[in-house]
Formats: C-alpha cells, sequence, structure tokens
C-alpha cells in the first residue's frame, strides 16, 4: 500500500514539473498564433506563417492536415511521425520542439476535435496571443454536436482570453463574438472581398480569398507589408489537400479532374461545385466521385444529400470508392439517386478509375473528387496528377 501512494505522489510531482516546464517553454516563444476551424486550418497555418517569414520574423508552424508536418523558419518540411492515433499530447512535444529553436512566432494548427480538448490545447497548451477561426460548418456532429452553434460554440473554445482573434466566418459571427465577450477576447470579421482578383492570381493552386484575407490580417497585426506577405505566400508550398483543377488528356478526349476531398462537409463542398461551373466553360460529361472512410460514413451520407438536393440534374455518373461502399450505394434511392447511374468502385486501382472515367468521355469531361483524401483517396488525386498536360489557367480563379 505504501509502495502505491509513493507511486502516485511521484507520477504527481512528475506531472506538475513537466506541466511547469511545458509553461516555461510555451512561454519563451513572444508570438503564438492558433488556427481553428471547420475548413481551411491547414491552408492559413501555412499562409501566416509564409507570410510571417517573408517578413522577417523567425517563424515555425505546425499543421495537421492532410498529412502533419511542422514548417521550419526556412520553410522547409519535417514529417510528423505518429506511431499511434494522433493525440493533442503531440502539441506539447511539438511546441518544446520549437521552443528550442527560439521562433519569434509560431503558428500552430488546431488538432482537437471534442470541445474540451479544444480548451485544453488553447487553455493549457499553447496559450495563444492570436486567435484565427477559418469558418464553422456542420461536421465532426459527433464529437461537437448536432447544431451548427454547437459546433460554433466548441471552436470557439480556441480564442484568447484576453487576446485577439480573427475570422472569416460571417453566419455565425454574431454567436462567436457572443462567446468572446465572455472571455476579454477582441474578435474581429475579416472581409475576403478586399483581396483582390489580381493578388489571387499569384498563387500557383486554388486557393481561397477567405484564407487569404486572415492571413493578411494577421500579417498586418504583426507589421508585415502586405505586398511582402503576399510574396511569402505565393511562394509557400499548399497542403496536399490543397483544391486544385488538374487536365488531363487522352487520345483527343479531356478530362477536367477537380480535387475537393479536404472540403468534405455539404457547404464547403457545394461551394466549390459552383464556382467550378463558372470557372470551366464547357464541364462536358461530369462524374461525381465519392470517396468514403468507414469512421466518416454520416459525412458520406451527408453529401449523397447534397448531391441530391443540389446536384441531381447536373452530373451524369455517380462513382463510389473507399469504404463501406455497399452501404453508400444501398441509401442512394433514399435520396433521390438513381443507382443505374452509379458505379460501386470500392477499393479500385486509381488506374481502373481513371479508364472507367475514359470510357463514358467522348471528348470532355468533369470528375468532381468528393469526400476524404484518406483510404486512400489521395492515391486517387496523385494517380490524375501525375498525368495532367497543365493545370487549367481558369482554375486558378477558383477562391
Amino acid at each position: 500500500m505504501f509502495f502505491l501512494i509513493l507511486v502516485l505522489v511521484s507520477l504527481i510531482v512528475y506531472w506538475i514539473l513537466e506541466f511547469r516546464a511545458h509553461q516555461r517553454w510555451v512561454y519563451s516563444i513572444p508570438i503564438r498564433i492558433h488556427v481553428n476551424g471547420t475548413r481551411g486550418k491547414s491552408s492559413v497555418t501555412r499562409l501566416v506563417a509564409a507570410g510571417l517569414r517573408a517578413g522577417g520574423i523567425k517563424t515555425m508552424a505546425k499543421t495537421t492536415g492532410t498529412l502533419p508536418r511542422i514548417i521550419d523558419e526556412k520553410g522547409l518540411e519535417v514529417s510528423v511521425v505518429r506511431p499511434h492515433n494522433a493525440n493533442i499530447i503531440e502539441q506539447i512535444k511539438v511546441i518544446r520542439y520549437m521552443a528550442r529553436r527560439k521562433p519569434e512566432a509560431v503558428v500552430m494548427e488546431c488538432m482537437a476535435v471534442q470541445p474540451e480538448y479544444q480548451w485544453i490545447s488553447e487553455n493549457r497548451f499553447l496559450h495563444s496571443t492570436i486567435g484565427l477561426i477559418t469558418n464553422t460548418r456542420l461536421d465532426h456532429v459527433r464529437e461537437m454536436g448536432p447544431t451548427i452553434e454547437n459546433i460554433t460554440r466548441s471552436i470557439c473554445n480556441t480564442l484568447p482570453r484576453g487576446g485577439v482573434s480573427y475570422t472569416s466566418e460571417r453566419k455565425m459571427y454574431w454567436l462567436m463574438q457572443r462567446q468572446a465577450r465572455k472571455i476579454g477576447c477582441q474578435l474581429h470579421k475579416i472581409d475576403p472581398s478586399k483581396v483582390t482578383a489580381e493578388e489571387m492570381r499569384g498563387f500557383d493552386h486554388i486557393e481561397h480569398a477567405d484564407n487569404v484575407s486572415l492571413a493578411l490580417a494577421t500579417c498586418d497585426k504583426l507589421g508585415v507589408p502586405r505586398a511582402v506577405a503576399l510574396e511569402g505566400m505565393y511562394r509557400s508550398h499548399p497542403d496536399v489537400g490543397a483544391l486544385r483543377v488538374f487536365q488531363v488528356v487522352q487520345d483527343s478526349r479531356i478530362i477536367h479532374f477537380v480535387h475537393a476531398m479536404a472540403a468534405n462537409d455539404p457547404e464547403s463542398t457545394i461551394a466549390i461545385w459552383e464556382k467550378t461551373k463558372n470557372h470551366i466553360k464547357d464541364l462536358g460529361v461530369v462524374t461525381v466521385l465519392l470517396h468514403t472512410r468507414a469512421d466518416r460514413y454520416d459525412r458520406a451520407l451527408q453529401l449523397l444529400e447534397m448531391i441530391g438536393q443540389d446536384m441531381a440534374d447536373e452530373h451524369h455518373y455517380l462513382f463510389l470508392t473507399g469504404e463501406k461502399t455497399a452501404s453508400v450505394f444501398a441509401a442512394l434511392p433514399r435520396y433521390g439517386l438513381d443507382q443505374k447511374k452509379a458505379l460501386n468502385l470500392a477499393h479500385a486501382t486509381p488506374e481502373h478509375i481513371y479508364h472507367e472515367v475514359l470510357e463514358r468521355v467522348a471528348s470532355k469531361g468533369t470528375l468532381f473528387s468528393i469526400g476524404n483524401v484518406g483510404a486512400g483517396g489521395l492515391n486517387i488525386v496523385q494517380y490524375f496528377r501525375e498525368r495532367r498536360t497543365d493545370i487549367l489557367e481558369d482554375a486558378k480563379e477558383i477562391t
């Protein structure tokens, strides 16, 4: 019994010492930026870090996007190795790693989903000086709650107490402002329309004006001139899940591959589709490729509902790839979708998917890929990327 008590006391002392050591590491970094939101966190993290580096501020960043990365003060990337499933304790180790290199600023993408873990990430791990919230969308409802109000309150757990925050969110700004006032946080709404089309043309991938405006506001707050910050952002490497459009030519047939898998909630996905229609002049035969993960089955059903409501007359075929596709296929009639227009490809190789698309295209076609990059989705994207003839100039305008 005495031995157990001794072990318990020793553990408590160890935890206290570790916590105090972590606080010293954190506060040794003058500028700490916490990025949260439903969509665009990885992009904003990369854009902010690139803009600050261009402005001469020694900056490190950590993303938890498609592939977790630490981005050092020179813009070089280091993979985050995870021997087990993702755990927010990872953030402590990353902060310590960064602090040892004595950066002036760190930009951390929030990796927590559960509300209590988001609160811990901010109020125990990072203590940010600037908080960024990209947007709040109806996603991760099991973890954060069934309504957009639940999700907004959850995401607001990373607002810095007594600090300053920026957001591109418009619909739920009223609730975010209410949550910010409770903790003495100054929350500012950013207007993406102030980012010009000319400024957006500088990116070699499809970036969102919301993300760029949020990053520019942060850089301006920290004294980096707009032109300097933008030049740094143009040179930065996007997340592998970033929205891109590839043009593939095979035997005089042209396929536009729209990589929208990272925007895996219905609102973001349909917004990308609307912009795609505006900027690709001839869509041709439209195929929607829905790539699913077993642990995101509810998200697949949400996207089916979106297709049935908003794209029913705008697509010719629906390809199902990934996990639990048989269940997704069986659910199609429930959402008014014709199973005769659908093809269950499950775990088909990217090459097989490629040829299935080609068989259905006489001259021009568009493959609109949505769902998840996980469970093999990224392999499909990579296959089409390797066969591209060019990134569509028009596609750069999809913001």
